[in-house]
């Protein structure tokens, strides 16, 4: 019985520049009666760096769970340089499609190698029997991990903390550390989601650069972003989401200059907004429970005018009981007025 441990070479063919890398079509992702994501259409060629941008709760992040298998999509589809992709996370990343987390995502408490080792399983073939029986084939396999993994973490500037355990590095370097991890399965594009997040200028300004490099290195990269300067610096075109919609795409000029950008940004209404029916619908079932409210059965004017009615005094009481008594003589003895 043999064992085969060598290298798989599956690692994504290097695309021809201008090729369409990433082709989503319609997608839509609906969680009950909530819609997160209505027919979406975006695309993202080689060597291109496409930004996703919008307010919180666009539907970004779930869009990229859409692409990356995390969520199968309920309508629409995703294709990777024309195939479809599958609906499983893992089969997506052995496609060629990396991703990085809003909120990382790191092995705490393995090593930074380790991590970045985590991210070629993949890329090589070694399974139950060669990590038992660990022949030549499977060192020389685990040699050309780490070797590669070394070379990833000189890439993003890690290798001198190698054998640091992830848990103990700064905030930054964790990013890097993810990015390193998602490159180390040699992705033919690259998913961002806020790599900037928490950052301080001198760190965005690292990263801008890590991404750039990352691009020449043939890789196509999609990126989730809030900071505007980091997206608008960094893209060559940049697509906006509004409640799960798409409202426009372009390079950075046109949409910085967009109305329907920054109205949505500042959270002012425009014509034809996303959106725009159901925010109809709540305000009109808002004003009828208002003017419900505002219609009591007395009014309160009518309840002060019962409550200070005098009441009589004695007097007038008596006055009014003989005025009674007399009509009561009268009415009791009808024509037999002038007897007395």
């Amino acid at each position: 019985m043999t064992t085969d441990t060598t290298t798989k070479d599956t690692s994504a063919a290097a695309p021809v520049p201008g090729e369409t890398v990433l082709d989503a079509r319609g997608v839509t992702m609906r969680f009950g009666g909530l819609t997160a994501v209505r027919g979406v259409d975006l695309t993202v060629n080689a060597g291109e760096i496409v930004g996703l941008i919008g307010p919180n709760g666009a539907g970004k992040t779930t869009f990229f769970n859409c692409l990356t298998g995390l969520y199968v999509p309920t309508e629409g589809e995703v294709r990777f340089k024309g195939e479809v992709l599958p609906p499983k996370s893992f089969k997506v990343t052995a496609a060629g499609i990396a991703r990085t987390f809003q909120n990382i995502r790191l092995f705490a408490n393995m090593t930074v190698l380790e991590n970045v080792l985590v991210g070629r399983h993949t890329r090589t073939k070694e399974g139950f029997w060669s990590a038992v029986l660990r022949g030549p084939g499977y060192h020389r396999a685990e040699k050309a991990s780490r070797d590669r993994a070394m070379e990833l973490l000189e890439f993003v500037g890690l290798d001198h903390k190698s054998e640091h355990l992830a848990r103990n590095l700064p905030y930054g370097e964790q990013r890097k550390l993810e990015i390193a991890r998602a490159l180390a399965s040699e992705p033919g594009l690259l998913l961002l989601d806020e790599p900037t997040a928490g950052m301080n200028p001198q760190e965005t300004r690292v990263t801008e650069e890590l991404v750039f490099a990352i691009r020449d290195m043939g890789i196509a990269v999609l990126v989730i972003e809030h900071d505007m300067r980091f997206i608008f610096n960094l893209c060559d075109r940049v697509a906006v989401l509004v409640q799960g919609e798409k409202l426009i795409e372009g390079d950075s000029t046109t949409v910085q200059g967009d109305e329907r950008v920054i109205a949505a940004y500042l959270g002012e209404p425009f014509e034809d907004a996303p959106g725009a029916e159901e925010v109809a619908e709540v305000e009109a079932a808002e004003a009828h429970a208002e003017a419900a409210a505002e219609a009591p059965a007395d009014t309160p004017a009518d309840a002060d005018a019962t409550a200070e009615a005098p009441a009589d005094t004695p007097a007038e009481a008596d006055a009014d009981a003989a005025a009674e008594g007399a009509e009561t003589t009268t009415d009791a003895a009808p024509g037999k007025e002038n007897d007395r």
